[in-house]
């Protein structure tokens, strides 16, 4: 039962904005993990965010609680607010309010901004309003770790995903054998990514029984160890006899046949009219630099012919300028660039029928409650966008690599991808559920408690709501072997220091090779 009956208005407010928070730290930071699977073309639109459901929800609720912790207790001492509880309750709701309202016009703009920032400096802000500067905790066990671990994670995530990049790329992918070296590379980076996600589950994620470190490395090692010989014996016959046999006739379930595939018989030839299935094209409309050369060059040559209205000369008439004057030189535009189209263009039509209509209601709702998931956000990168000014001139740059390769970690950027989910929804849950929790006993208590362990039905609350986005933000370009380097980069980094409030950053190193 309530105590500070006289703040229910406060409280419920803070019920409300701590879950416009959570939704918005899914429809934000949710693309962090798997943005590179969706525009690598791994996985659809769809499919990666039911992954990321399941997986943001159970990293929330298995391993959330410890984060929580850091940021309620370590930046500002609650017992400072002893002496007058609802000033915390109203320090609370205002730190979820700002924080929230925030991250709303940042979602809304397609801003890819850190949400544990916005938490801290909503905190911050609130607590020196009501208590002053000089109580905040600026010390390295408070606010200087925190903002010490914003530099590192770049520093850490850029190395690690450079020098794993580089190798992959030194002697995988630039190889004249990169189909066979990418296939005896996969257990190796499976080996890695199960262990950490394995050192996380262990080591942050259990709390009733006290593990030594000899159990826990026993356990990071064995668990490993299983997955990937389960990935050996099932999932790399598969994919051998996929790639290098090119069997069409092969199904996603024969996976479980296991080495029986090894010797499965050719597959017949291809039937009268029969489409044989091709492995997808990882670079499908991203031209080389010769061939966006040579397009703009067009494109350029045939702007110059162009009277200042933007139409062909008339060159039947004299009146007209072929080539126009000085004075009447239009503005110049970039080369290569698309215009702007409504977000609505990217949605699939209304279907024909009455507004009543099974499909037509469908529609509705997909269009109003799952608008997100319907966006061709492959389509949308070549949009006029000041985050992706000249993406074309960026795709050409980046090195091609043999298709069967990329396809060979495809499966392997989908596992990274769901760790990193895991571990997202472990450390960002953080954000909505740590001031909530205080607000919580506060108002319930009227009391300041020295310890709060974090209710298991917050982390849920805060979980569901983490899942319940509607996406709008954009997607990155990235091909399987690269999106791969730089999620797993990322997972190495919030399993080792995401209890400061870590920082999702893995491109940055791979940029530079």
């Amino acid at each position: 039962m309530a105590v500070l009956h006289q703040y229910d208005y406060i409280f419920a407010l803070t019920v409300i904005f701590a879950c416009l928070d959570a939704w918005n730290i899914g429809a934000n930071d949710v693309a962090n993990s798997f943005g590179t699977s969706v525009s690598s073309r791994s996985l659809t639109m769809k499919q990666a965010m039911f992954v990321a459901a399941v997986c943001e929800f159970s990293g929330s609720v298995s391993v959330g609680s410890r984060v929580a912790d850091t940021i309620r207790t370590k930046i500002v001492d609650p017992h400072h607010y002893d002496s007058s509880p609802g000033v915390l309750l109203l320090v609370m709701m205002c730190t979820i309010m700002s924080s929230s309202l925030f991250l709303t016009f940042a979602t809304r703009q397609g801003l890819p901004v850190s949400t544990t920032h916005s938490l801290i400096g909503g905190l911050v802000g609130a607590a020196t309003a009501s208590i002053g500067i000089t109580k905040i905790n600026w010390g390295w066990h408070g606010v200087s770790q925190i903002f010490a671990a914003w530099i590192i994670a770049p520093l850490i995530a850029g190395c690690m995903g450079f020098v794993l990049f580089m190798f992959t790329k030194k002697f995988i992918l630039t190889k004249q054998t990169a189909v066979r070296r990418a296939f005896y590379s996969i257990p190796f980076y499976t080996y890695l990514t199960v262990g950490a996600l394995t050192m996380l589950l262990v080591w942050k994620g259990i709390h009733t029984i006290n593990l030594s470190t000899r159990d826990i490395v026993i356990s990071v090692f064995a668990t490993a160890t299983g997955m990937t010989l389960l990935q050996i014996f099932f999932l790399l016959p598969f994919l051998w006899t996929r790639i290098m046999h090119e069997d069409w006739t092969l199904k996603w379930y024969h996976v479980f046949q296991g080495p029986l595939l090894l010797w499965r018989s050719p597959p017949p030839p291809t039937p009268a009219g029969f489409t044989k299935p091709h492995i997808r094209d990882y670079y499908q409309g991203h031209l080389t630099r010769e061939e966006l050369n040579h397009l703009r060059t067009s494109e350029t040559l045939l702007q110059s012919i162009q009277t200042p209205d933007g139409q062909l000369p008339d060159l039947d008439r004299d009146d007209e300028w072929i080539l126009p004057p000085p004075a009447q030189t239009p503005p110049k535009t970039p080369p290569g660039r698309f215009e702007p189209r409504p977000s609505s263009e990217f949605i699939p039509p209304r279907p024909d029928g009455s507004w009543n209509s099974p499909k037509v209601m469908a529609w509705k709702v997909n269009r109003v409650l799952l608008r997100g998931l319907e966006k061709d956000v492959v389509a949308m990168q070549k949009r006029n966008n000041i985050l992706n000014w000249d993406l074309e001139d960026m795709h050409a740059r980046s090195a091609h690599y043999d298709n069967r390769a990329e396809y060979m970690y495809s499966a392997l950027q989908i596992l990274t991808a769901a760790t990193a989910s895991f571990v997202h929804g472990a450390n960002d849950v953080s954000n909505a559920v740590a001031p909530f929790t205080t607000a919580y006993q506060v108002w319930s208590s009227g009391e300041i408690p020295e310890f709060v362990a974090i209710p298991i039905w917050i982390l849920v609350v805060g979980g569901a709501c983490i899942v319940s986005w509607f996406l709008y933000g954009a997607c990155e370009c990235n091909h399987c072997a690269y999106g791969d380097e730089a999620v797993f980069t990322r997972v190495y980094y919030a399993v080792h220091y995401g209890s400061y409030g870590g920082c999702w950053v893995g491109e940055w190193g791979l940029e530079m090779y």
